[in-house]
């Protein structure tokens, strides 16, 4: 839930910042990149610290090296939400997390089936949980544009 609460919160932060002055964040557009980076970098850095048993733990078991798997996701959203702060970059970055978004949904889907755990809670049931991916990729659609 603390992706969803960083994206909305960031995206009223910024786009206050665009309407009190700052001008690189002047429109919905922009203010929804930083969100998005403020996002992404919540859920990059998860891949690293104390999360990071239960997500390889998330990995359906029919792929292999779950732990890489989950290093490499990890650096791809923090890439990801750097190039949502680089105007040249932003359409290809925000492509690049869309198309990660939904290669990762799996990983959910077995998540949410399996019975798994972040923080010692139950992941979030399914139909919610993809309820909340089309927003995120949704987001990342808008951003793109």
């Amino acid at each position: 839930m603390a992706p969803v609460i960083v994206l909305v919160i960031g995206w009223i932060l910024a786009r206050l910042a665009g309407l009190l002055g700052l001008s690189a964040l002047d429109g919905w557009q922009p203010a929804l990149c930083v969100a998005l980076a403020l996002m992404f970098t919540l859920t990059g850095v998860a891949h690293f610290t104390g999360r990071r048993a239960e997500m390889i733990a998330m990995v359906p078991p029919a792929l292999p090296r779950a732990d890489l798997l989950v290093t490499v996701t990890g650096l791809l959203e923090l890439a990801g939400a750097g190039g949502l702060l680089i105007p040249v970059l932003r359409p290809l970055a925000a492509i690049g997390l869309t198309v990660m978004l939904l290669a990762m949904f799996p990983a959910n889907v077995h998540a949410a089936r399996s019975g798994l755990t972040l923080d010692g809670k139950p992941v979030m049931a399914l139909v919610p949980r993809t309820l909340l991916q089309v927003v995120f990729v949704s987001a990342c659609v808008l951003a793109a544009l």
